[in-house]
């Protein structure tokens, strides 16, 4: 059995049917009671990866678990070393944690502290681990799907400033390799796209798409901040433009870890914009 949390997430969605669809028994775990269009054979269990109790009879007998600490985990919570220990006393042997690239280019960052305890937890569980670190997601665009659908309009601050969006598909592809196959204990990958693309460029790629001009508006760092701190603790806000804005050579790197781990290129924006087209139509 393998256990997937965040199963209704931008990796979750396209991890869930990988590994059924793989023939994988497979336990999509989310804090929601009811859980529908799951794929044949995927059980649902509600459980709170922030809370270790409640996992506990959800990873009994499992023999691996993907990691996803999402929404308010990412700042507080129970000790990650909670959450490890009831797996290893369930049984399990395998955890694939999905980290950022942040935690490893920006150690000092606050907004990434919970994740590098996550990251240490998991090293000293003393179970088989692999630990993801995929830069911006391409699934990000979402943000910009109102305006692209009511005014053709993509409004983002640092317009010329290229970074390797990944797309989530390629994360879970990963995912499911480390946590199905050999080879990948104690691993570390850093995942990306297959180059570097600005948002005046991903506002090219909706033109071509959807086959009608996009235009892009840039905004002022200072407007930018106060669109995030709508929805991102103010803390988090400034290190994020910090990386849109001025990242560091290693946040500009395209990794080769997504072709080394499938045998393939990672998948480009494009590809995810035609794939999500109905959003911004």
């Amino acid at each position: 059995m393998i256990i997937v949390t965040g199963a209704t997430g931008n990796i979750g969605q396209h991890l869930v049917p990988l590994l059924a669809g793989a023939g994988h028994a497979v336990t999509a775990v989310s804090r929601r009671a009811e859980l529908p269009g799951l794929p044949a054979g995927v059980r649902h269990a509600q459980a709170d990866v922030g809370d270790a109790a409640s996992m506990r009879e959800v990873l009994d007998g499992a023999e691996a678990l993907f990691l996803l600490v999402g929404g308010e985990l990412n700042a507080y919570g129970e000790s990650p070393h909670a959450l490890l220990k009831v797996a290893a006393e369930a049984g399990v042997r395998r955890v694939v944690l999905v980290s950022s690239q942040v935690s490893a280019t920006r150690p000092a960052a606050r907004s990434h502290d919970r994740l590098r305890e996550y990251e240490a937890a998991v090293r000293e569980s003393g179970l088989d681990h692999t630990i993801l670190r995929p830069a911006g997601f391409a699934s990000n665009a979402y943000a910009w799907a109102e305006p692209v659908r009511t005014q053709r309009t993509i409004h983002a601050p640092f317009g010329d400033v290229a970074l390797p969006v990944v797309d989530p598909a390629d994360i879970a592809a990963v995912a499911a390799a480390a946590l199905t196959g050999d080879g990948h204990a104690g691993k570390v990958y850093e995942l990306t796209g297959p180059e570097a693309i600005s948002p005046r460029q991903q506002a090219a790629v909706f033109s071509e798409v959807l086959g009608e001009q996009v235009t892009f508006a840039e905004l002022s760092r200072e407007q930018a901040a106060g669109h995030l701190a709508q929805f991102m603790p103010e803390e988090v806000v400034g290190g994020t433009l910090d990386i849109l804005g001025q990242p560091l050579p290693a946040e500009r790197r395209v990794s080769p870890d997504v072709e080394t781990v499938l045998g393939r290129p990672a998948s480009p924006f494009s590809a995810w914009a035609a794939r999500n087209l109905p959003a911004f139509r």
